[in-house]
């Protein structure tokens, strides 16, 4: 596999890893608050809330337990 394909396949793992988990409890905190709103709002409120946590503390942490459990991967992903 390419390198390059390789590292966008593993940033789009972490990214699912992050918004899978993060959407479902979204949802189950606010569903029922957010039911009544129209699917552009509920959208809206999801996206605002759930990038900034996902850009700025899920995919980080997530490369932080990659680091933890597997040193060599940090090398392997680490900007040239």
């Amino acid at each position: 596999m390419h390198m390059k394909t390789k590292m966008r396949l593993m940033a789009s793992l972490k990214i699912w890893v992050v918004i899978y988990p993060s959407i479902t409890l979204f949802l189950a905190a606010f569903g029922n608050w957010l039911a009544p709103l129209p699917l552009y709002q509920r959208t809206f409120l999801l996206t605002i809330s759930l990038v900034p946590w996902i850009v700025f503390v899920g995919v980080p942490l997530v490369d932080k337990l990659i680091g933890w459990i597997s040193p060599s991967s940090q090398k392997e992903n680490a900007p040239r």
